[in-house]
């Protein structure tokens, strides 16, 4: 291996006390190596091996039995070293680095034997075995109903029919990767595995679409939608095995086709308008309801109150008329008496003014009942002055002598129509009033 050897002082040429063991290639003595004259002198080397002369160089050549030895070139030890080194080139050949990301799908006389993983792999060399590398790592997209912007449509992918009969218009975008163990299947299994990715999304969300109605798809369902794509999409690859794994699928935008969108709006406004009239008449009826109900539970509590007490009360009339019917018959003329006496009671108790016709005469007395018990309720005013109040009835009375003895006007009483009135009120109150 010498000649491969640059370290030699020599440089290659196998005499280092020749007349030319201080030159070196180049012509900058204390300089690296001239490279042309490097591989020159190894062509001459190998020609020499394989039984070229190669001459006298300049700068002097090998001596003999230095180096290498040289195999005559119709020898059978030079084909035998021939095919070996072939053989050893050959096999080399199988080394392989596999990317980090990436796996190595190798086949064997075209069929499918194992899969490699990144790093430094070996396999049979060519024509037995073959590999293709795929890159299992990286995160594919492609767009459906668009091309790079929204406003770059692609109608025949965009516009779908809902359930309800109307079309919108979708955008979405698709990311999927290949799973670890699915590159064999990514590569035999379909003959366009990315375009099969397209088609089954698309196909997804041409059924999910179909099923739901269109405010359902504009506004409200686009997260739902989106899941439902991504599975339905997912069990189409899986059931044709593609090894193909489907990231996320994301909506990018849906809106009604362009030539109706101005009405849709329209719609749309109408829509919203509807749903806060319809807020604002639960509000109404969530705040007149209750009010309602309490005021007719109150009417019904009152009404309840009012019965029972009104029962109650006949019941205890009832009760009491029992009773009194019970003493009645045991003593009629007393119990009447008592009856009669009451019932009076009750009736003056609530008059101020009571007509007497006196059997006396044709005048009919009047007795000022107010007047007679506010004096009654008033307390003397004697108690006050003893002397001042027994001196004045004596005068209060002969001043009604006096007034007594004189005319009287016509409806005027005198002392003696007083005291029969007094009489007879006493005796009023005291005996029953038969007539």
């Amino acid at each position: 291996m010498r000649m491969f050897n640059l370290n030699d002082p020599g440089w290659g040429r196998g005499n280092n006390d020749g007349p030319d063991s201080s030159r070196k290639p180049g012509n900058n003595a204390g300089g690296p190596p001239d490279l042309d004259q490097v591989w020159r002198d190894f062509n001459k080397r190998l020609s020499g091996l394989f039984g070229k002369g190669g001459g006298p160089r300049r700068g002097g050549g090998m001596p003999p039995g230095i180096g290498m030895p040289q195999i005559p070139k119709g020898s059978p030890k030079f084909f035998i070293f021939l095919l070996i080194a072939i053989v050893l080139l050959w096999l080399a050949s199988g080394f392989m680095i596999v990317q980090e990301g990436q796996v190595s799908v190798i086949t064997r006389f075209g069929k499918y034997t194992r899969t490699l993983t990144p790093g430094l792999q070996w396999r049979l060399p060519y024509p037995i075995e073959d590999s293709q590398s795929v890159n299992i790592a990286q995160l594919r997209t492609f767009e459906v109903g668009f091309r790079g912007s929204s406003r770059n449509k692609v109608l025949p992918e965009s516009l779908m029919l809902t359930n309800d009969e109307n079309i919108v218009d979708v955008q979405f975008v698709v990311q999927y990767r290949l799973l670890p163990t699915g590159a064999p299947a990514y590569l035999f299994n379909t003959s366009f595995p990315d375009e099969s990715v397209r088609q089954a999304a698309e196909t997804a969300m041409r059924e999910i679409v179909g099923r739901k109605h269109m405010d359902f798809v504009l506004y409200s369902g686009r997260t739902e939608v989106a899941n439902e794509v991504q599975a339905l999409a997912q069990s189409i690859l899986d059931r044709y095995e593609t090894g193909i794994q489907i990231s996320t699928v994301a909506i990018q935008n849906v809106q009604p086709p362009e030539q109706v969108q101005a009405a849709f709006d329209d719609a749309v406004k109408a829509g919203q308008d509807r749903e806060r009239q319809v807020n604002e008449g639960n509000a109404y009826a969530s705040q007149v309801l209750p009010e309602a109900e309490g005021q007719a539970s109150r009417m019904t509590q009152d009404a309840e109150g009012y019965s029972a007490r009104i029962i109650g009360q006949a019941e205890g009339d009832t009760a009491r008329f029992d009773s009194i019917e019970t003493e009645f018959s045991k003593a009629p003329g007393i119990t009447r008496e008592r009856m009669y006496l009451e019932t009076m009671q009750d009736i003056l108790q609530g008059s101020s003014k009571v007509m007497i016709d006196a059997n006396v005469g044709n005048n009919m007395l009047y007795l000022p009942l107010d007047q007679i018990m506010k004096q009654a309720a008033r307390p003397s005013s004697a108690t006050t002055s003893g002397m001042d109040s027994t001196t004045a009835a004596p005068k209060a009375a002969g001043a009604a002598t006096t007034q007594g003895s004189g005319n009287q006007p016509a409806g005027s009483a005198s002392a003696s129509g007083s005291a029969r009135a007094q009489s007879n009120l006493n005796s009023l109150m005291t005996s029953p009033y038969s007539r």
